[in-house]
């Protein structure tokens, strides 16, 4: 058995190249939301040295908010966007030994993605355009994979141990009660649950199907880095293997 580990990257964390010791994808923000060229060329160079897939994380143009408030821009503004922050990557990347082998979207413009198929298609197009040969992580069941699925693009459904679920399958929005999970042991069975049985409790008591494929591993917190040693050393205790999709 085998499952994917990402990280989102270049955000600001401490913990960034350590996290590349412990997961099988990296998610290099763009610039938009969080990091910029040094952050990138860094973290692209870290990842490179250790055989990690490398993977772009772009956002809406949102510095102030992380990335993390709605927005509502035309088809032709995302593809843009996504244009500019994939083709910057790609150039440090490149200078770096590596290529970028998926997008990852970031914030609100993964989670509106998520449920909005016009802004999912705006997304998909952008990556077909840039490179066809791209895979898209994407929300489990979401509206971003079905667009990627449509357009013929290869598919990489996420899941996260640490947030809430609601029974759509959605995210709980981080406002909300019962958004985050810090129990560390529920964190853990969230995970393998996930994996064998494909399902995951959500925040009103009943079971949601996911198709797990890669799991998001946040390097912030002070104990980040610790609970994502642990997740790794449980897997491989399983012999379930870490491995890009």
């Amino acid at each position: 058995m085998e499952i994917d580990l990402n990280a989102d990257l270049g955000e600001g964390c401490t913990t960034d190249e350590a996290l590349l010791d412990l997961v099988s994808s990296a998610n290099i923000a763009c610039g938009w939301h969080a990091g910029g060229a040094d952050a990138m060329r860094d973290c692209a160079r870290w990842a490179v040295a250790r055989g990690v897939s490398i993977g772009a994380h772009p956002s809406f143009l949102d510095r102030e908010n992380f990335g993390r408030a709605e927005m509502h821009l035309t088809p032709d503004e995302v593809h843009a966007g996504m244009l500019y922050q994939l083709g910057a990557l790609a150039a440090i990347v490149h200078a770096a030994g590596g290529r970028i082998a998926h997008v990852k979207p970031h914030g609100a413009l993964y989670n509106q993605a998520a449920r909005d198929p016009v802004l999912a298609d705006a997304i998909v197009r952008a990556v077909a355009a840039f490179d066809p040969s791209l895979t898209v992580f994407g929300l489990a069941g979401g509206e971003l994979v079905a667009a990627a699925q449509r357009a013929g693009l290869t598919v990489v459904e996420e899941a996260f141990a640490d947030r809430g679920y609601r029974a759509d399958g959605s995210l709980v929005p981080r406002d909300a009660p019962g958004a985050l999970i810090h129990d560390e042991e529920a964190m853990i069975e969230r995970i393998l649950v996930m994996i064998h049985e494909k399902r995951v409790r959500t925040v009103e008591g009943d079971w949601c199907a996911v198709n797990a494929q890669t799991f998001c591993l946040h390097g912030d917190g002070p104990h980040a880095l610790a609970f994502a040693r642990r997740i790794r050393a449980t897997l491989e205790a399983r012999h379930i293997r870490v491995r890009a999709g």
